[in-house]
């Protein structure tokens, strides 16, 4: 790995993502093998005048967690924690996976339980300034089916971007889907509507993803009506669920299908009221990322893809006091369909974009 790339990540994340000030306190929340990254972001932050906090984690702990709290243990509320995070100015989180398949064989309902106890610390720092990076790991590179120096280069080469730039290419793609009502999906397996007249798109430019490159908003709650299937699988508590099917009425998964580990599937769409309704409608528009990496940070950012979040949906999608209408749940899992094979979408009506390339 190139210091002067992770100086230059370093420096996006904490100037650009998090726009760190003198005299603010920076939580870095990271795995250890990210180390090198965390080393040079605590430089930075100093050099801001600001004061680091460093959290580490390792793979281990919630393996042994999961396998042996007590249904007490589960329930507890860390209040410490949320002292943390209240007094807590930016967030900074790097993941570093080495084993991605340490919850496969935990209990999902207590894995699903402690979501919910610690569902107030996300609402808090989500009202905050935050970024998530992943490290890239010989882990995820074997994921993505690289080489992990190649894959050392597709992450850096998707985040090492003029985000200003960037963000002025996908306001044509924001302006449009402010004036849109009813969105249509059109491909193999896929007919898919909804509206989301009234809502506010937004842009995602590198301030809380990294890489980032979509452009997404909230489609109204009971508006999605038809079927899709989802060309990537999606990861879910250490299991891989591939060959997803959802069908839709007024909102809400009807019917539930999946090739494999399907039974996660319908326990994830049954995790609380909200869990099988869309929180979100994104677009695809980094085209440095253009293969599967079976990682959904990089994944949902694919250009001539969509994707959409089954549970909770973003309040900032929501224009004034919309804002509470929202859809509500403690889980958001971003499902990635490709449309760069004879996928459309069209926006009242017109084609916006064929084969993954945009005809505005």
């Amino acid at each position: 790995m190139k210091k002067n790339s992770v100086k230059k990540l370093a420096k996006i994340l904490v100037d650009y993502s998090c726009k760190v000030k003198k005299g603010e306190t920076v939580l870095i929340d990271s795995d250890l093998p990210a180390k090198p990254l965390v080393l040079e972001l605590y430089r930075q932050i100093l050099l801001k005048g600001a004061y680091p906090m460093i959290d580490w984690s390792t793979e281990g702990f919630a393996h042994i967690y999961y396998n042996n709290a007590t249904e007490e243990q589960l329930r507890h509320y860390p209040k410490i924690t949320e002292f943390k995070h209240l007094n807590t100015d930016a967030f900074i989180f790097i993941r570093a996976p080495k084993n991605r398949n340490e919850l496969r064989n935990c209990d999902t309902r207590k894995i699903l339980l402690r979501r919910k106890i610690l569902d107030p610390l996300s609402k808090i720092h989500i009202k905050k300034r935050w970024v998530i990076f992943d490290w890239p790991t010989k882990t995820l590179a074997k994921d993505a089916g690289m080489s992990f120096e190649k894959f050392q280069k597709f992450v850096f080469s998707s985040s090492l971007l003029d985000w200003k730039k960037e963000t002025e290419k996908m306001k044509k793609v924001q302006n449009l889907l402010n004036k849109t009502d009813k969105v249509r999906i059109v491909a193999k397996n896929t007919d898919l509507t909804m509206s989301i007249k009234g809502m506010h798109a937004i842009i995602g430019d590198g301030s809380y993803n990294m890489p980032d490159g979509e452009v997404f908003t909230a489609p109204l709650k009971n508006s999605l009506n038809g079927f899709i299937k989802f060309d990537f699988p999606y990861r879910f508590m250490g299991r891989k669920i591939s060959g997803i099917f959802l069908e839709f009425r007024n909102g809400k998964v009807v019917r539930a299908k999946a090739e494999k580990n399907e039974k996660f599937l319908k326990q994830m769409l049954a995790t609380d009221s909200g869990s099988s309704y869309v929180g979100e409608l994104g677009i695809g528009c980094n085209y440095k990322i253009d293969k599967f990496t079976d990682n959904t940070l990089f994944d949902e950012k694919i250009g001539g893809t969509i994707h959409l979040a089954l549970g909770f949906a973003y309040p900032e999608c929501y224009k004034g006091k919309n804002g509470k209408k929202g859809n509500k749940s403690v889980i958001h899992a971003d499902i990635v369909k490709d449309l760069r094979d004879g996928g459309k979408i069209y926006f009242d009506g017109k084609l916006v974009e064929e084969n993954g390339k945009f005809k505005i």
